[in-house]
């Protein structure tokens, strides 16, 4: 149910939801100002304690908020105006900082704006401050040697996921009302699980990206958010073309804000998809997401993907289809400067190195036959969607290391990269739109999400089934997180 706390705290302000802040401020019965410095208040209370923020931009923030509170008052007021949104520092602004997290880059500013900057500032968004991730924004966790290790602010011993895991861990935490990430290998759903978010990879080509990265199918930019419906506004901000960006479909998608509820679903879920191990509360929260799918009218029967691979396999397919591309360039060319990255950027870079034309060939065929198989099993059998967790397991560390641990669920070690997550087999396939959904709490007190994943553009429907979804699901009480010493 898309609700919202009482707006009387500073913690209910902070965690108030995008629209109905807009509501408030239309109707001039709350500012702007007033909001962003309820979330200033927690950034400052609560920033030792998960340490989700690089650089913040308050005076800058303050005068958009004052200016906002005017455009309120003047009736000028655009689609975001007066909206925070936490920026995950791989988006760069003119003139900001942009370390990619990276000891290697700790001075370096932007000189460029990303598109979808652009588009937020047009939209009235104000940006006050930028989150952190990985190094080189490719893991599953968030911490590097430069910003240090981020917690998840449900439970700060373990991890808000990656590399989207500083806007996450901000948005949970009420420092920002919106936030942004980017998902290659599951950058926005993982963290977006971890934290009790929704979160959205949109099909490939939905967002402008000048980056080169973005001319091979792999890179989706989308929008994080505390409740469905603000999800999908930002989403449609940030859709569409942009000068520069040749690879972005036109015209834009605009995504509908409330469920149809003359459409029934059919849909199939697949709770391992063939190769994961699934923690119990994992498994135990996904079959309630079914029950609440089915009571907003969806029918879900539970399939076998047969897809002839497993945790190891699918981390060297991600891997070839990365790193024998642009990523895999950049890479290549920091090598003489190995000894300043952590133990996982010297990996990647390590491995880019091996990584040539037959790479990125045996990566194509095996994203056409993974989507073969699940085409087959799913779609030409009638089905609308597929659905399984998004994480395996909710028990991975805020400081965890993968070229140094290895997760056990329920009793096996699974793949160091991506045996705890279940992002990949869609990341593959990145022409498939997958929204996470949150689905409850496990009992080391960290969130769980389920994927939604439809057939290759249907972005419609996987928004449809979400906010269908989105109005059975109680919200979590992100107002109620406390930071220690606070």
């Amino acid at each position: 149910m898309d609700s919202h706390p009482s707006e009387g705290s500073v913690e209910s302000l902070a965690c108030l939801p995008a629209r109905r802040q807009l509501e408030l401020f239309r109707k001039k019965r709350l500012s702007p100002v007033e909001v962003l410095e309820a979330q200033i208040s927690r950034i400052n209370s609560g920033s030792r304690t998960i340490n989700a923020v690089t650089c913040r931009h308050f005076e800058e923030a303050l005068s958009a908020a004052r200016g906002s509170e005017a455009r309120y008052h003047s009736g000028e007021a655009r689609a975001l105006e007066g909206i925070t949104v936490a920026v995950k520092e791989e988006y760069e602004k003119s003139g900001w900082k942009a370390t990619a997290g990276s000891m290697l880059f700790k001075d370096r500013i932007a000189k460029n704006t990303h598109p979808v900057i652009d588009k937020l500032l047009e939209a009235g968004a104000i940006l006050h401050i930028q989150t952190t991730a990985p190094e080189f924004f490719l893991l599953g966790v968030t911490w590097s040697d430069l910003w240090g290790v981020t917690g998840n602010p449900w439970n700060p011993e373990y991890t808000p996921g990656g590399s989207s895991g500083g806007s996450a861990a901000a948005l949970a935490a009420g420092m920002a009302t919106l936030a942004i990430g980017s998902d290659m290998g599951g950058s926005i759903r993982i963290p977006a699980a971890l934290n009790g978010l929704y979160g959205s990879k949109p099909a490939y080509g939905r967002i402008a990206s000048p980056d080169p990265s973005a001319l091979v199918p792999h890179a989706s930019p989308g929008p994080l958010a505390r409740e469905c419906r603000d999800m999908i506004l930002l989403q449609n901000i940030m859709c569409g073309p942009a000068p520069g960006c040749p690879a972005v479909v036109d015209p834009k998608l605009e995504l509908p804000s409330e469920p149809q509820t003359d459409l029934r679903w059919k849909i199939a879920l697949c709770m391992d998809q063939g190769w994961a191990q699934i923690d119990p509360d994992v498994r135990k929260n996904t079959l309630a997401a079914v029950r609440r799918l089915e009571a907003a009218g969806a029918v879900v029967d539970e399939v076998e993907l047969d897809l002839e691979t497993d945790d190891g396999k699918l981390r060297e397919a991600i891997e070839k289809a990365l790193f024998s591309t642009a990523i895999g360039a950049e890479l290549i060319e920091l090598a003489d400067q190995k000894s300043r990255m952590t133990r996982y950027g010297r990996r990647f870079v390590e491995l880019a190195s091996r990584m040539g034309p037959l790479d990125a060939k045996e990566a194509a065929e095996e994203a056409l036959r993974l989507y073969g198989l699940m085409d087959k099993a799913v779609f030409l059998a009638g089905y609308d969607a597929l659905i399984a967790p998004t994480v395996a397991t909710t028990r991975i560390p805020a400081d965890y290391d993968p070229t140094r641990d290895r997760p056990v669920i329920e009793g096996k070690s699974v793949d160091p990269y991506s045996g705890w997550f279940l992002t990949s087999l869609f990341s593959l396939v990145n022409w498939m739109p997958v929204i996470n959904v949150p689905t409850g709490m496990a009992s080391n007190h960290i969130p769980t999400g389920l994927q939604i994943a439809t057939k290759p553009y249907d972005d419609s429907t996987v928004a449809a089934i979400a906010l269908a979804y989105a109005d059975q699901m109680e919200p979590l009480p992100f107002n109620r997180i406390t930071f220690r010493g606070t």
